[in-house]
């Protein structure tokens, strides 16, 4: 499942394992990862919904997916496409993995441009580029929630990455061919 032995069975880790079941039907290999620590994943999360809590599921989706495609973090990009797809948001997520952005808005188009930006360079970034989502509607406040939201993405597919977590073959099952298809990068689906 990950590079890290299976960690010792304490009512946190059978709670996280017990969480996943509730919410897939299976425990997912980055959770086996997570449960080294588990207070780090819940903070990590609440911080994440602390910053992204004001974008809609579909715009935290199109980061996601940017960030994940532009890092080769397969993991994410398929976890990412799937439930987006399942939201409806098939043709949008499709654009996005395949580097395209069909199916986007100027306003979504903008931030999957900037969140490729923040995960494949950070420090090349320019005024021009902050100008640019400006342009297309992105208030101060939302262009620095947004950059956060992406820099802890890319940190907890960092830890995933680093540490071996493949990504679940449900997830390739209950994923769409529009997106399988397009998830060539990163580890390979457990068991594949």
């Amino acid at each position: 499942m990950t590079f890290l032995a299976e960690p010792e069975p304490t009512p946190e880790v059978e709670a996280t394992y017990a969480n996943d079941r509730a919410a897939y039907g299976f425990v997912m290999n980055l959770s086996h990862l997570w449960a080294h620590q588990p207070e780090a994943h819940t903070r990590l999360f609440d911080l994440l919904a602390l910053v992204g809590g004001d974008l809609s599921f579909r715009e935290r989706g199109i980061l996601v997916t940017a960030a994940a495609s532009t890092i080769g973090d397969s993991y994410c990009s398929l976890a990412w496409g799937w439930k987006q797809s399942d939201a409806g948001n098939l043709d949008a997520v499709a654009g996005v993995l395949a580097g395209t952005d069909d199916g986007l808005t100027p306003r979504e188009a903008a931030l999957a441009t900037w969140a490729r930006a923040v995960a494949g360079g950070a420090g090349r970034t320019t005024p021009e580029d902050v100008e640019a989502l400006r342009d297309a509607g992105w208030s101060d406040d939302e262009i620095f929630r947004a950059t956060v939201f992406v820099a802890l993405r890319v940190a907890f597919s960092t830890v995933n990455g680093a540490l071996g977590a493949r990504p679940d073959a449900e997830l390739a099952e209950r994923a769409p061919a529009a997106v399988t298809d397009l998830v060539t990068w990163g580890r390979p689906v457990a068991g594949r």
